[in-house]
């Protein structure tokens, strides 16, 4: 047998992403943690300063620390999510940079998508833009529960505790009406470095963590976990692959999701319903008695069943409903419009079918957080829609999982990715209807 991964592991590791509206400074908040923690290699800072100095911005922008597209370093600007890996004596992060233009709300979705926190930066000077709405709105609908905001650029007006007051309460107002139930808002300058890393005399105001403190101190490995918190969650694996053993039989490849996978454990294959028990279970480097959520394994069941890729084996204690109809919260990021009627290929775990949008129900108004009625949604629009697949889906409400309960929409003439879903009304927002 091999020893399985240590949850202590899990916690110590923190996904976060960087969200907010263009130009607040997200990329230099990033690329001051790096800087000062003296996690950038020589040849990175090199290539900084490099490119710091070609652009005539000074010595040393640190947001060319992420910006790793010469388009994004040409531009000035954050255009894919940029994925770095840091480490503290406390704490090990993955971080997602986050582009903060409305046209590259798709990406900003992906970055979230798998954070346990969001790193929201505002600019002090001009407070919560529409955008940073947007992207907290999303961020929240993607099952992020807790914040970390940079109250940026303070250096600009003076560290006058009404500008960072005014963000406070905007954020606080936002967050409550978001159900984010963690909020740490820090003044800081993320130029000059104050309050990033290291604590700074300058808001004599403040008296809270630096947001290297914060982020060291914040709840981790939910995402890893239980993916939302929902401790009574049983075992979820997509079924990705089919492996034939060369003394007969086959095992079936995926990853462990929802919770534990045991040996001995009954379980459920979606969508025909047909019940076994776990035999074995293989990884790379041997067998094991329980697999933890996050590893890749082969599963050897007890019944000769039939099974194929994206079916599902679920933990019988608490199987997912499987269903060819359902309601959806969509993030629509083509510049086509999505109306009913329209046809897509879905993509929910490792299954793909063919889907009909049936209805458009609402839209959702990033300012208000209201649904409203409409008869299309546009570019950068979130909505409810209800959608019916040529294949059943075994799916759980994405409050529920965020693995189970999420797809994307793809263009089967384009092969582009059009829109990601969550499985379920947005339970965020009020409803005009």
């Amino acid at each position: 047998m091999v020893a399985v991964q240590d949850s202590a592991e899990i916690v110590n590791l923190l996904r976060f992403a960087t969200i907010g509206s263009v130009d607040d400074g997200k990329s230099t908040v990033i690329g001051r943690l790096l800087f000062d923690t003296k996690q950038l290699f020589d040849d990175q800072v090199d290539a900084v300063a490099s490119a710091s100095r070609n652009r005539g911005v000074g010595e040393m922008d640190l947001s060319f620390v992420t910006d790793g597209l010469r388009a994004e370093r040409e531009q000035g600007i954050t255009i894919d999510v940029a994925y770095r890996y840091a480490s503290t004596p406390k704490r090990k992060f993955v971080i997602a940079d986050c582009p903060g233009h409305v046209q590259y709300t798709a990406n900003m979705a992906t970055g979230a998508s798998t954070a346990d926190l969001a790193l929201v930066v505002v600019d002090a000077t001009a407070g919560v833009k529409e955008q940073t709405r947007r992207h907290l709105c999303i961020a929240a609908l993607l099952g992020v529960r807790q914040i970390i905001v940079c109250a940026n650029k303070m250096d600009l007006v003076d560290w006058d505790q009404g500008a960072f007051d005014r963000v406070v309460a905007e954020i606080h107002d936002l967050a409550a009406r978001l159900h984010i139930s963690s909020v740490t808002v820090v003044p800081i300058s993320a130029l000059l470095g104050d309050n990033v890393v290291e604590a700074s005399n300058a808001a004599p105001f403040y008296q809270g963590p630096t947001v290297l403190e914060a982020l060291e101190a914040a709840p981790a490995g939910e995402w890893a976990g239980a993916h939302g918190g929902n401790e009574a969650m049983a075992t979820r694996l997509p079924v990705q692959w089919i492996l034939r053993q060369p003394g007969g039989g086959r095992t079936y490849a995926g990853m462990v999701d929802g919770a534990p996978l045991s040996v001995g454990e009954a379980v459920t294959v979606l969508p025909a319903g047909l019940t076994t028990t776990v035999k074995g279970i293989r990884t790379p480097a041997g067998s094991v008695e329980v697999a933890p959520v996050g590893m890749s394994v082969a599963v050897d069941l007890a019944d000769d069943l039939d099974v194929s890729r994206g079916d599902m084996i679920a933990g019988s204690a608490d199987l997912p409903s499987v269903t060819s109809e359902f309601t959806a919260t969509i993030c629509w990021f083509n510049t086509k419009e999505l109306t009913s009627g329209s046809r897509w290929r879905l993509k929910h775990t490792t299954r793909s079918t063919p889907a009909v949008v049936t209805s458009l129900d609402a839209v959702l108004d990033v300012n208000e957080l209201r649904l409203e009625d409409a008869a299309s949604l546009n570019l950068n629009q979130i909505g409810v829609a209800t959608i019916k697949t040529a294949s059943p889906l075994a799916a759980d409400e994405y409050q529920h999982n965020r693995i189970t309960g999420s797809f994307v929409l793809i263009d089967e003439v384009t092969n582009i990715t059009v829109a990601a879903g969550m499985v379920g009304a947005p339970s965020l927002v009020e409803s005009t209807h």
